[in-house]
């Protein structure tokens, strides 16, 4: 169950990271990966998190751990899986709440770039943008360096706008 703020319980966490290790075995980078991609950025947790509790889940005996350089691959053990399917309806739905939060992020974030897209005018290509761009950060730049250079900067965009209007 999802808790105040972005955080989820320390029991949702040890369940979600024996249900992703029953998949395949994982390090604990990739846990970290996946929740934050399933949620679409909306959740991620903390190493701080994550390590501790694939010790814990280890030191149970529901994980076990095997080195892989600098890292550990994590591989769930018959009591893990035991663990898991006693808890297989409540993980479940936390995984599919977590889905469902990354489908609503990804939404919000569409909509809120239709909005921006719509906002600043006419869809255009990504070199004509890219050009836009840079004129808009010459521009800045010439007018940091010379509050006065405002007439000029204004005369050579007007001049550019007529041209464009007659080709």
């Amino acid at each position: 169950m999802l808790r105040a703020g972005r955080m989820l319980a320390q029991g949702d966490i040890r369940l979600i990271a024996l249900a992703l290790i029953a998949e395949q075995p994982r390090h604990g980078y990739e846990i970290i990966k996946l929740l934050e991609d399933k949620t679409a950025g909306w959740y991620s947790p903390s190493p701080g998190i994550v390590y501790p509790t694939l010790t814990y889940l280890e030191e149970v005996g529901y994980l076990t751990a095997q080195p892989e350089g600098a890292k550990r691959l994590y591989t769930i053990t018959t009591e893990g899986r035991a663990h898991l399917e006693e808890n297989r309806d409540f993980v479940d739905a936390v995984l599919e709440r977590l889905g469902a939060m990354g489908e609503r992020v990804t939404r919000m974030r569409r909509r809120a770039q239709s909005e921006e897209d719509e906002r600043r005018g006419p869809s255009v290509s990504p070199m004509v943008r890219a050009a836009i761009e840079n004129l808009r950060e010459i521009a800045a730049k010439r007018l940091e360096d010379d509050a006065d250079a405002e007439a000029k900067v204004v005369e050579i965009l007007v001049a550019a706008a007529s041209q464009l209007r007659r080709t």
